[in-house]
């Protein structure tokens, strides 16, 4: 999304549409799949893929907008080796890397980067003061940089999300960020585990699956890891869920 009034506008929108989304009993996985869109729509990239802290010394994809994007996080984490970690391990951005020349740096990242078509990325951490909790990655096909404003933009959508998990009840009490966390990565399981099933039940790709599960989650006020037990369980499948997005337009969330 290009700068002026418009791009100023829909920021201030989102930031409220992230900010409605931290109440009590919030939905992490929504709020950090909220978080990866967002970036995606409002900074010149393509796909994005989110990484948290277990609180038990690992880091796990959590939150995705494209499969490719997935991928290429978890192949990060089975090597070691990638922007993300390291910005992870830092604390600090890592911008406009070029995937062609990062050879040398992250060979084996650089070179699975390339395969599924992205030229640059970019790493964001989920970072409150010196604790971080995260790390956000940004693909773009093709030498396609960031400014300083479009990092300043992902930036501050991943500080929301941040101060969201690190929100009172965290603060004070440790172990309850390390429950959330897990039951966050709980969900992600699940969530994977169901959007195969719709896949192959509704003989579409991932993404779509995905889509379908949360507009139900949505236009019916459960929480996604419930819709994709459910899917899971068998008690609900792909045809009910395509006949209910096709006959009732899905709630406009402000």
């Amino acid at each position: 999304m290009k700068g002026g009034m418009v791009r100023e506008q829909r920021l201030a929108e989102v930031f409220v549409e992230l900010a409605d989304t931290l109440i009590e009993e919030f939905d992490v996985v929504d709020l950090l799949q909220t978080l990866t869109e967002r970036c995606v729509e409002l900074v010149d990239t393509d796909a994005a893929g989110l990484m948290l802290d277990d609180q038990r010394g690992s880091l796990r994809v959590v939150a995705h907008t494209h499969e490719s994007a997935r991928l290429l996080e978890l192949f990060e984490l089975q090597k070691r080796s990638g922007p993300c970690l390291d910005c992870f391990a830092t604390g600090r951005v890592i911008a406009n890397i070029d995937l062609a020349t990062a050879d040398e740096r992250w060979p084996e990242f650089a070179q699975a980067a390339r395969s599924v078509g992205f030229g640059t990325s970019h790493a964001v951490p989920l970072r409150l003061r010196r604790q971080v909790i995260g790390a956000l990655n940004l693909f773009s096909t093709g030498q396609r940089k960031l400014s300083d404003d479009d990092l300043a933009v992902a930036q501050g959508l991943a500080d929301i999300a941040t101060i969201g998990l690190l929100h009172e009840r965290a603060a004070r009490d440790q172990l309850i960020l390390s429950e959330q966390l897990q039951a966050a990565l709980h969900s992600r399981i699940l969530i994977e585990q169901a959007k195969g099933i719709l896949s192959a039940q509704a003989g579409t790709n991932v993404e779509s699956a995905f889509a379908l599960m949360r507009t139900h989650a949505r236009r019916t006020g459960q929480q996604l890891t419930a819709v994709a037990s459910a899917v899971v369980a068998g008690h609900l499948h792909a045809q009910a869920l395509q006949h209910a997005a096709t006959s009732v337009d899905e709630p406009r969330r402000t």
